[in-house]
């Protein structure tokens, strides 16, 4: 379980399982609950970022580690730690205006 998880730093993320429309697999999802949460609880609200390049107000286009993606806001979840695996970036001021 990764010790200190920081507010719009995007870590890889296991997602299943999954029901029906749900977002699935293990993939980069940026951590938006607040950091004075994030100390204490064991879980992190996330939203997960995809490859898939829809435009929906609700997806919002990011840069993670160079390649284009989305952010899902459409798909926003609650998960234990225990689902997080490695840190991968932080978003850039301008993405979490835009988030």
């Amino acid at each position: 379980m990764v010790k200190d998880v920081l507010q719009y730093d995007v870590y890889w993320i296991s997602l299943d399982p999954t029901l029906g429309s749900e977002i699935a697999k293990t993939r980069p999802c940026v951590v938006v609950s607040p950091d004075e949460l994030n100390k204490f609880l064991r879980t992190v609200i996330i939203v997960p970022i995809t490859s898939t390049l829809k435009n929906y107000p609700w997806r919002v286009q990011c840069t993670d580690a160079g390649r284009k993606g989305s952010m899902a806001t459409d798909q926003l979840k609650v998960v234990d730690k225990v689902r997080i695996g490695s840190r991968i970036s932080t978003l850039s001021k301008a993405e979490i205006i835009v988030l």
